[in-house]
């Protein structure tokens, strides 16, 4: 049953062919097997997985199943989950038991989604390779030696190796798109606001937003359609209906103006990866697409400024950890001075340490106006690149990744080459844009990804693409060696 997709899963549910609690069974005998070399999850819920399971056959007999209805998915360790450990990667957390549902984990679970567990993740989505976790770095399945990409890394693994057939992720730079790309699999970060971020932990509340990972650009249309919508719980979250995301999906792509940024495409792009792309492009011209250059003249700017923007975020929302309310606390502390400054030491990893000192030194007096306001500035005239590029293109596409997977340890004592891991991505959620990455050939026998991004709320669009792309190819149908 792992070699079926969501949509596959589903059918064979509603005509009876298995339970859901069969199929949950099946992914939780699969992660117990499989994941000790991947370490992509962080905690199992099989109890709850089965009774989920069990309700889920209840609804599918009684003729109330939608389109996610027992589907087993994991869930990134960033959503709080009432009950159930939410550890965001770090020690700060290891304890820390949700008292309640986040938004997106409340919705699938309305949607009658199977949880079989909850995912690893760089400690508080702060990473491009999945290496600071407190629970050890996760393996791509490709390679066991390299990277599966980051934040989400857990996620993307997951998916990828066929433990489940769809999971959750959250992008702040890249944190969907790097790991869909650098595992071969689909995934998408909506438009900022479509998806509430209530019970999603913050890191940075500017640039956070949830979305899925699955095999296909079909699946995620509909896991889009469960977790997206309006929560009047969020200030961020966007009043707007929710589309059928399904709807269009094998509309024709003839005529379609897609742009490809010079800046995209110059020095640092391995070569291989440009040829996988460039292969790509030329799929979607013998779909009827129209491709013309365009130019993203700021996005040289990205890197610097979502590291002076994420950081100081960060530092403002970390600030609540602190030893006293909950999580990690520091034992015997001499006095409450102590108390803070052990639990916080202790609590947290090196990567967030260094993010918090930037961001708050970036916010200090004196500084704010030379540092913070002027990522602002120019956080604006990257998103004024994109609108004037949506003036000329219905759709942008380029590398997802400058590379293909690195191994692991590669880039863990020079932060600076880690984070030009994301490049590419930065700059759409500086703007708040959607994007996605699908799989779009092989480098030195590890996945490449295509991104593909999009004007606000144009998701629907996205997905079209991709999904004819996907059915004229059959990257995302690739299984890695020892999972198949």
């Amino acid at each position: 049953m792992h070699h079926k997709t969501l949509v596959e899963l589903g059918a064979g549910l509603r005509q009876g062919e298995y339970s859901s609690e069969e199929l949950t069974r099946a992914c939780l005998d699969r992660a117990a097997v499989l994941d000790p070399q991947l370490n992509s999850i962080i905690t199992l819920t099989g109890e709850q997985a089965l009774q989920a399971a069990r309700d889920a056959d209840a609804r599918i007999r009684s003729g109330e199943a939608g389109p996610l209805t027992g589907i087993p998915y994991a869930h990134k360790d960033i959503f709080c989950t009432k009950g159930v450990r939410t550890s965001c990667g770090s020690r700060m957390l290891d304890n820390f038991i949700a008292p309640y549902d986040a938004t997106v984990t409340r919705q699938l679970n309305a949607a009658g989604a199977v949880m079989i567990g909850k995912t690893n993740m760089d400690e508080f989505a702060m990473g491009s390779s999945n290496e600071t976790s407190f629970y050890g770095p996760v393996s791509n399945p490709w390679d066991s030696e390299t990277v599966p990409g980051g934040s989400s890394g857990g996620s993307a693994a997951a998916v990828a190796a066929r433990l489940v057939p769809v999971s959750t992720g959250t992008d702040t730079g890249g944190s969907i798109r790097q790991p869909a790309a650098l595992c071969g699999i689909t995934g998408l970060k909506p438009t900022y606001g479509r998806v509430s971020r209530y019970g999603m932990i913050a890191f940075a509340s500017s640039l956070d937003q949830a979305g899925p990972f699955a095999r296909t650009a079909e699946d995620a249309a509909l896991m889009l359609g469960a977790m997206a919508g309006f929560d009047p719980r969020d200030s961020t979250s966007v009043e707007r209906t929710v589309e059928d995301y399904t709807g269009g999906l094998g509309d024709s792509l003839e005529g379609l103006k897609i742009g490809l940024p010079n800046e995209f495409f110059g020095e640092g792009l391995d070569s291989t990866v440009a040829a996988a792309v460039e292969a790509a492009l030329d799929e979607y011209r013998k779909l009827g697409a129209i491709i013309t250059e365009i130019s993203l003249p700021n996005s040289q700017l990205a890197v610097p400024t979502y590291y002076v923007v994420a950081p100081a975020e960060c530092s403002s929302n970390l600030s609540r950890f602190d030893g006293v309310r909950f999580g990690y606390r520091a034992t015997d502390p001499a006095d409450l001075e102590d108390l803070y400054k052990r639990s916080r030491g202790e609590g947290f990893g090196a990567e967030v340490k260094r993010r918090i000192m930037i961001g708050t030194y970036a916010l200090s007096a004196g500084y704010y106006d030379a540092y913070y306001l002027k990522a602002q500035q120019a956080r604006r005239l990257i998103r004024e690149d994109f609108i004037r590029a949506f003036e000329q293109v219905d759709v942008i596409m380029g590398p997802t990744s400058p590379s293909v997977a690195f191994r692991l340890g590669e880039k863990s004592n020079n932060p600076v080459t880690m984070y030009l891991s994301d490049i590419y991505t930065i700059a759409v959620n500086l703007a708040g844009l959607p994007g996605m990455s699908i799989p779009a050939g092989f480098a030195t026998d590890m996945p490449v990804g295509l991104q593909l991004i999009g004007n606000y709320f144009e998701e629907a669009r996205l997905l079209n693409a991709a999904h004819r792309y996907q059915q004229v190819t059959d990257w995302h149908e690739r299984i890695p060696p020892g999972y198949e």
